[in-house]
């Protein structure tokens, strides 16, 4: 299906172009552009937006970014083999797609890019947890981004949007619903990529609340979830007592019962123990 731009069938682009997948770098290819352009629809409105996307290979959400209307796209794509097919896109759009060929992980794209900016990515499985985790994190939030559009392993998608008490619930969980509103909006198989991974995924999408749901110090609240998860079979009296002497009598105060897991404290009790681990450290207790 090459009727959203007229440009060649992404079979064909990645014959052209004799690119094959490497495992290395994580790549699995979306050939299917009636996928591609629902994820690129499921991100939003893109009109007058800017849109960063990671690990573009072959370009099929790139295509479908373009073709819903996005005033710019930023690409950083890793693979060399790749940025021809690109340039074919870039060619086709002209002004509105830039491409940079390096690591995403080196690279503050967000820089580059002019609000609103949303996000929008097929991210390599190497390392999607952990440039989520970077965009959810800021020094300053509300973040400059509006939006995250990405997909993930059907995994790693359920660890962002599970309530307290599911199996996937944790710190992920926990740093996203924080500051956002997140939920699963498509389900892929396996046979939708090539080559077939041996897992489902999903697209995640998040909207940046303009505050975070409860008030929190970030370090804090990071270094109690941590805590909490690094040892989640654990009672949270054991868990945490390394924070400060008097733990236990925190943790209740926080109205949280010293003998539950971190699987059990909802985030809004998480927030309210780092506040209260907060003005102790501040008095010089903790």
């Amino acid at each position: 299906m090459s009727a959203i731009d007229g440009l060649p069938p992404l079979r064909e682009v990645i014959r052209d172009h004799d690119l094959v997948a490497k495992k290395q770098l994580g790549q699995n290819f979306l050939l299917d552009l009636n996928l591609t352009s629902k994820i690129a629809r499921a991100a939003g409105d893109l009109k007058g937006c800017d849109v960063l996307e990671v690990g573009p290979g072959p370009g099929g959400l790139t295509r479908g970014l373009l073709a819903e209307g996005a005033r710019r796209v930023l690409a950083v794509e890793k693979d060399p083999r790749c940025l021809p097919a690109l340039a074919e896109i870039s060619a086709h759009y002209p002004d509105r797609l830039e491409v940079i060929n390096g690591d995403a992980m080196e690279i503050n794209a967000l820089e580059y890019l002019t609000p609103p900016i949303k996000i929008a990515a097929n991210l390599p499985y190497n390392v999607g947890t952990e440039l989520l985790v970077r965009w959810l994190t800021p020094a300053i939030w509300p973040p400059v981004w509006t939006s995250l559009t990405l997909m993930f392993q059907r995994e790693v998608a359920e660890r962002i949007v599970a309530k307290v008490g599911d199996n996937h619930y944790g710190r992920l969980a926990l740093l996203a619903q924080w500051r956002c509103d997140a939920k699963i909006v498509m389900s892929l198989p396996p046979e939708a990529f090539t080559p077939a991974p041996k897992v489902h995924s999903a697209v995640v999408h998040l909207t940046a609340l303009p505050a975070p749901r409860f008030e929190a110090d970030p370090k804090l609240l990071n270094q109690v979830i941590a805590a909490g998860f690094n040892q989640r079979r654990k009672m949270l009296r054991a868990s945490l007592k390394s924070l400060a002497p008097n733990m236990e009598a925190l943790i209740e105060e926080a109205g949280i019962r010293p003998t539950e897991r971190a699987e059990q404290v909802t985030l809004e009790q998480f927030c309210a123990l780092s506040q209260i681990l907060k003005r102790e450290r501040a008095a010089g207790r903790g």
